[in-house]
Order: structure tokens, then C-alpha cells, then sequence
């Protein structure tokens, strides 16, 4: 599918179908708008009456809502309006774990705050806004580093901590996402995971609180997912803002669902670790993604490929253009290493674990399971970067492919890069540069190392 034609069926999203008209008050089911009392069975108690009268929409009076997990059901809207706020209670047991993915691998997590978890035609839309009350589980996984940093086990924090997410959409189909402020999420903020034609439009995610950031907060996580159009979008947070995702290592290839058919655009990226990042969790691949009409302010890196050996799949087919990047790192970021040695148990805590008489947890063993190098090796190629301008950059590109699978087939377009130093490509090939223009601070033009046939750049 070309990315025009791609553009045109994303566009037909907007049509999905809607629920039936009738209102289901959660006040009428018992919730207290007063911030205080826990209506997760409240709320929970109106969708589900809302699903057995065969769909419509829950609603809220004006309000603060204290909840924990709460699940859609088919057919069923969620309307949060202006003057409600649905805020997470700090309270882990009101998270149930359910089988799912996280951060590549499929185990057991706590569920979303919000969870569109195994269902279709739902909408989750309004003014008001969602809080993940997500400050509690920042602090749980900053002491968790404290304790795993000095034993070598900072790559398993995130999946030890089970933080939960803000907004879970999961082996869901028909899925809107609209209108909302999201905040403060517990870790990621918004997880498509495994489902197709969802349309995320005109969210506004605040997932910092003023100067304290909140650790792994994604913005939008679209994972082994397709048909997904975002747009209208405005992500401040503590990792990447936009990201395609697609399982990690073994367990990401045990798998093979790839993400594809992806559209965004209009969209802001303000503090964050990539405007737009494919990465690293690349093992069932990544294609057919067209992204345009994207601003970046003040973001660490702007366009951001990562991956690593172990995790394999091909991220291709990617046309990225008409994006402007304000004091960003990095401009381009391609990086085939990104902390190779990642999923490493040192010698001292696997004699702990013996003498204690413990297994390595289910997820740690996954993680550490080995993936041949034939498969392990990603690859990235086949992408375009077009009408692309960044000012006041550290680094204009950087990019670092593999000996053994140079990133390949890269055309850059009408680029215009002012920066400190222009950077480093190494071990790629078949790139082409046309109307490519890097100034620099220290007068330094981009280095090539262990480069074939890359034309068009002095």
C-alpha cells in the first residue's frame, strides 16, 4: 500500500460505529464526585449496565472521580467532560493484574487505569481530564534503582516495578481516542498494543508535574498494532513522545506481530526523549508508516531509529516529512546498539538467587533468553526523510549501523540542519542526499565510516 493511499484509509477511521445514544450517569451507580471515596466498582457497575442495554455512553457529573482499574465493554463510550477528572487512586491493589504486553515481552501487569481490553467500537473521549496519580510509582521505581543499579540490574527495573499504565487499548478494534488531557501516568501514558483501526485525535499529555518527570512516561506507545491514525496531538513527558514498537528479543519473535499501516500527524513533541522514534523493540517489524506535519520543541533527539543485536525485524517503508525541530539534541538518531549489553544477570545475584533456593522470575527468564544471530540482527531501510528543518541542535545526525547489516537505502530531502558539529554515519549504505545543507558551529561536515555508495553529501 502506498502512503497515499495509506493516508486516505486511516482517514476513513473517523466513521466507525457509533453506540447507541442512551446516557449512563456513574453517579447513578453509586460513584461520589468528592475526591476522596474509590468508585472503581461504581464507575465499573455503569459499564457494565451500559453494555447488557446493548451500548451507549457512560458520563460523569462534574467532579473528581477516585478509581482504580476500570474495563470497557463492547459498544460502550466513555465520555469524560470538562469540570471531570478521573483520578487514579495510589492504591496497587486496585490495579489487578491481567495477561498482557509491557515493554516487549508478554507477562502478567497490572492493568491500565483505563483498559479497552479485549473489546470493539469503543470511544474514550471529552474535555476533561484522566490523572494516573502516577507520582507513587515514581517513586517506588526510583527506589528500586537505587537497590538494582549497584547489583548490574537496572535493564529489569522497569519490568519489576509493574507500573501501571494510563490508558491500556488492547486486542481492541475500532477504537477512538479524542479530546482529552491526560496526566501524570504511572508509566506509559497511552499503550496500543496488538490492535487495529484505532484513530488517537487532539490529546494533550502533561506526563511531567512541573519540575519533577515522571521515569518511562511514553506518550504514544503504538505496538504490533495496525491501521492507527494519530493526529492533533501535543505530548510533554520522560521518554518518547511518539513510538512504534513491535516485541523485544525472543519473545518479540516468538510472537511476529508487526506494526504497520500507522499514520501521524499535525502533532507537538516538547519535553520528551524523541519527537518520533521507531524502536527499540523492533523483533516482528515496523513498515508502512508515514509521519508529517511535526513539531519539536526542546525534545532530546527529533527522528530516532533504535535497536540492537538480539532483537531483530526490519524497520522499513518510512516516509518522515514537512517536521521542524526547535533545540533538539540530536536531529537524526540511528542507533543498531542501543544498550547492547542490556539483558545481562551478574554472577554475585544468580549465586544469591541459588542460595536462597529462588528461580529467576518468568519475565527475567524471557528476557535473557537467547536469540541466534541470524534473527537477532535488525535492520533498518527503505526510509525517507523529506522537507526537514532543525535549528539550534547539538548534533545534527548521528547514525551507527551494523558491520554485519549496514542501515541501508536512505534518501534525505530537502534538509536544512543548523547545529554545533555535524555528527557521524557509520556502517550504512545506498544513502542519497538531494538539497542537503548541515551548518555548523565548529565548521565540521558529517564523518563517514565503514560507508558504501552514499551519494549526494560532501
Amino acid at each position: 500500500m502506498n502512503l497515499q493511499r495509506l493516508v486516505l484509509v486511516l482517514g476513513l477511521l473517523g466513521l466507525s460505529v457509533a453506540a447507541a445514544a442512551r446516557e449512563f450517569n456513574a453517579c447513578e451507580y453509586g460513584a461520589v464526585p468528592d475526591g476522596k471515596t474509590v468508585n472503581t466498582k461504581a464507575i465499573q457497575k455503569a459499564i457494565d449496565a451500559c453494555a447488557q442495554a446493548g451500548g451507549g455512553t457512560v458520563v460523569f457529573s462534574p467532579g473528581t472521580y477516585l478509581t482504580g482499574s476500570i474495563f470497557l465493554k463492547e459498544r460502550v463510550d466513555f465520555r469524560v467532560d470538562e469540570g471531570v477528572l478521573i483520578k487514579g487512586v495510589q492504591d496497587e491493589s486496585e490495579y489487578p493484574d491481567v495477561y498482557t504486553r509491557v515493554a516487549g515481552i508478554e507477562t502478567d501487569w497490572p492493568a491500565g487505569l483505563i483498559n479497552a481490553h479485549n473489546v470493539s467500537n469503543v470511544r474514550i473521549y471529552g474535555k476533561g481530564t484522566i490523572d494516573g496519580s502516577g507520582s507513587m510509582w515514581w517513586d517506588k521505581y526510583w527506589m528500586m534503582r537505587r537497590e538494582y543499579d549497584p547489583k548490574g540490574l537496572r535493564w529489569v527495573v522497569d519490568y519489576d516495578c509493574k507500573r501501571p499504565r494510563l490508558i491500556l487499548i488492547y486486542n481492541a478494534s475500532n477504537v477512538k481516542l479524542e479530546g482529552l488531557t491526560l496526566q501524570e501516568p504511572g508509566f506509559w501514558t497511552v499503550h496500543i498494543c496488538y490492535s487495529t483501526n484505532v484513530v488517537v485525535d487532539g490529546l494533550t499529555i502533561r506526563a511531567n508535574l512541573d519540575e519533577r518527570v515522571g521515569p518511562s512516561s511514553d506518550g504514544i506507545d503504538i505496538d504490533s498494532s495496525s491501521n492507527v491514525l494519530v493526529q492533533n496531538c501535543d505530548i510533554d513527558c520522560n521518554d518518547d513522545n511518539f513510538c512504534l514498537k513491535a516485541g523485544r528479543d525472543a519473545d518479540g519473535l516468538r510472537v511476529n506481530r508487526p506494526t504497520y499501516n500507522v499514520v501521524i500527524r499535525d502533532c507537538i513533541a516538547r519535553r520528551g526523549h524523541g519527537l518520533i522514534t521507531f524502536g527499540s523493540e523492533t523483533s516482528g517489524g515496523i513498515y508502512n508508516v508515514e509521519a508529517y506535519n511535526l513539531k519539536a520543541y526542546g525534545t532530546s533527539t527529533g527522528i530516532r531509529f533504535k535497536s540492537t543485536q538480539g532483537r531483530g525485524g526490519t524497520v522499513r517503508d518510512v516516509c518522515l516529512h514537512d517536521i521542524q525541530m526547535h533545540n533538539v539534541r540530536e536531529a537524526v538518531k540511528l542507533d543498531y546498539d542501543w544498550y547492547p549489553a542490556y539483558n545481562t544477570v551478574p554472577e554475585e545475584v544468580r549465586r544469591q538467587l541459588e542460595a536462597e533456593g529462588r528461580e529467576f522470575p518468568k519475565h527475567w527468564k524471557a528476557l535473557l533468553q537467547q536469540v541466534p544471530e541470524d534473527l537477532g540482527t535488525p535492520y533498518i531501510r527503505d526510509i525517507t526523510l523529506r522537507n526537514i528543518k532543525a535549528v539550534d541542535s547539538e548534533t545534527a545526525i548521528s547514525v551507527s549501523g551494523r558491520k554485519n547489516q549496514p542501515a541501508g537505502s536512505f534518501l534525505l530531502e530537502n534538509i536544512e540542519i543548523t547545529a554545533k558539529k555535524a555528527g557521524v554515519i557509520k556502517n550504512a549504505e545506498n544513502w542519497v542526499f538531494r538539497n542537503v545543507r548541515i551548518q555548523t558551529e565548529d565548521g565540521s561536515k558529517v564523518r563517514f565510516e565503514n560507508c558504501r555508495n552514499m551519494t549526494g553529501l560532501e
